[in-house]
């Protein structure tokens, strides 16, 4: 594998600046499960992955499955898997095998849970699936580096009337965390989330192509600020992160495989009509991210779905990235 040349840097600092070894006081806030624990304490390969798409991105029983699926890929990839939720008011970061069927099942009645919402959830002894945001403040709590998802939020459409920017980008911005996805979904607003992203410092790279992908499909029509062909170009980048101290994060973006790429055409038709259907019948905010979702997954016969569940896979082949640094 293109890592093998380089083990350990992203795993060893884990070890040594863990933020649970400077404040216990944490350890009494958050459930760790005894497997990130332990890998954590003993500076081994940590993948925090989100939960909304669990409860959220599709429906039972195949959010189980996938879940299942992209915790193996995770492990057999030399990392521990990490997702994160909110249950009965506790942040879990790493859910066993009990606490995913729950989450599944449970499914739209959990509360999507942001980077705001969380003191809401907790306080309400709610359960929460964290988004992108709410991800990255657990992850970042715990020493996590690495974040693998499937597409972030953005800058929605009409947004200068509406002024819906997700806060993933203003998490991104303030959160040293290497995100690995599959682009920015296009039911958002690509080049102004783009545009955003630059204006939070996010350093932001495609994997091997000089375009952002688009989670669907693997082109968007924009240029990507920077371009990476190599596990190690990536180590690189998150290393020189680190060891300068910035606070913002990384996106890279990875394309899903062309092979595999819904007809671009189609989920874009699909998307202009769900985005008026979104319009007339006022669903605004946290709600339209999941409306707009299923509604081009109707409208395309679940083409857009497949696509979907292959847009989170693809990022794992980077799950080894916590364990390929040397020091």
């Amino acid at each position: 594998m293109a890592s093998s040349s380089a083990l350990s840097r992203i795993s060893t600092l884990q070890n040594h600046i863990s933020p649970l070894e400077a404040n216990n006081k944490l350890r009494s806030l958050v459930k760790i499960s005894p497997e990130v624990s332990d890998a954590i304490s003993n500076g081994r390969a940590v993948v925090a992955l989100e939960s909304t798409i669990i409860s959220h991105g599709m429906p039972y029983p195949q959010n189980l499955q996938t879940a299942k699926e992209v915790e193996s890929i995770v492990r057999e990839n030399g990392a521990i898997p990490a997702t994160i939720a909110i249950l009965n008011g506790v942040p879990c970061i790493g859910l066993n095998e009990e606490e995913l069927e729950r989450l599944a099942s449970l499914g739209k009645s959990v509360q999507k849970t942001a980077g705001r919402d969380i003191a809401h959830v907790v306080a309400r002894r709610g359960n929460g699936a964290t988004t992108v945001s709410a991800t990255l403040f657990f992850a970042s709590m715990v020493g996590i580096q690495v974040f693998v998802t499937g597409g972030i939020g953005g800058v929605h459409r009409h947004a200068n009337h509406t002024m819906d920017i997700s806060s993933d980008l203003t998490a991104l911005g303030r959160t040293p965390i290497a995100v690995i996805s599959a682009g920015v979904k296009s039911i958002l607003d690509i080049p102004k989330t783009l545009e955003y992203l630059e204006t939070q410092e996010v350093y932001v790279a495609a994997y091997k192509s000089d375009e952002f992908p688009a989670f669907f499909t693997e082109k968007s029509g924009c240029k990507a600020p920077f371009r990476v062909d190599s596990p190690e170009d990536c180590a690189r980048v998150i290393d020189a992160n680190m060891k300068l101290n910035r606070q913002a994060g990384i996106l890279f973006a990875v394309p899903i495989p062309k092979q595999h790429s819904a007809a671009g055409n189609i989920i874009e038709s699909a998307t202009q009509r769900a985005l008026t259907e979104a319009r007339e019948q006022k669903v605004t905010g946290s709600a339209e991210t999941p409306f707009l979702l299923a509604r081009v997954n109707e409208l395309t016969g679940g083409t857009s779905l497949a696509a979907s569940i292959l847009s989170l896979e693809v990022p794992l082949i980077f799950t080894f990235l916590p364990k390929s640094f040397d020091g």
